[in-house]
C-alpha cells in the first residue's frame, strides 16, 4: 500500500452478495498483509501433500486436489486482473469467469502440485506487490466485473476469502 492508505472491509454495496461467502472469511486486519501470510499458510498446506495425493478426488465427479489449486490460481488471475484494471480507471465492464469453462480448457492433472504451488505463490506475490502500490484514492475506485459493480478494496477481500474457502474445503474433504 503506498504509505498511508487504510483499507477497511468493504460495504455489501461494493460487491455482489454472492461473495459474502467469501469476504466474511477475511479477518479484520489489513487486507495486504492478510494476503502475503496466506501465501505461506498455502505453501505450507500444499507441501504437506505427497505428490501422490494430489490426483485425490474426495467423489467421482469433483475436482482433483490439483485442479482445486488450479481453480484458486484462475481466479487469483481473474479478480486481481479486475483489481488492476478497476484501480487504474479502466471502465470497460469486464467479462464473467465460467469456472467450468476455465477448468475444462486446462490440465491441471497433468502438472505436480509443486509445480502448481509455485504458480500460485508467484501469482500472489505479484498480486500483493500491485495492491502495495497502489493510492489510497484507487482502493475506492469502482468497476463492473460479471455484470456487477465492484470496488478494488472488495476484490482484495474477495481473493483472500476465495483462497481461505477453497484451503477450508482442502482441508475437510480432501485431507
Amino acid at each position: 500500500m503506498s504509505s498511508s492508505a487504510v483499507v477497511t472491509r468493504p460495504e455489501a454495496n461494493e460487491y455482489a452478495s454472492y461473495y459474502e461467502k467469501y469476504i466474511s472469511l477475511v479477518p479484520d486486519a489489513d487486507v495486504v498483509e492478510t494476503l502475503a501470510r496466506q501465501n505461506e499458510e498455502v505453501l505450507a498446506l500444499l507441501g504437506g501433500i505427497p505428490e501422490e495425493r494430489a490426483g485425490f478426488r474426495y467423489e467421482p465427479g469433483k475436482w482433483s486436489i490439483k485442479e482445486v489449486v488450479g481453480h484458486v490460481i484462475d481466479a487469483e488471475r481473474v479478480f486481481a486482473y479486475r483489481a488492476t484494471a478497476i484501480a487504474r480507471g479502466d471502465r470497460q465492464p469486464l467479462p464473467g469467469m465460467d469456472q467450468e469453462e476455465y477448468m475444462a480448457g486446462s490440465d491441471f492433472d497433468a502438472r505436480t502440485l509443486a509445480d502448481l504451488a509455485e504458480e500460485f505463490s508467484h501469482l500472489r506475490r505479484a498480486g500483493v506487490l500491485m495492491l502495495r502500490g497502489l493510492p489510497a484514492g484507487a482502493w475506492s475506485r469502482r468497476g463492473v466485473a460479471s455484470d456487477n459493480e465492484v470496488t478494488v478494496r472488495a476484490l482484495a477481500y474477495i481473493i483472500a476469502g476465495h483462497a481461505a474457502h477453497h484451503v477450508q474445503v482442502l482441508r475437510t474433504r480432501y485431507l
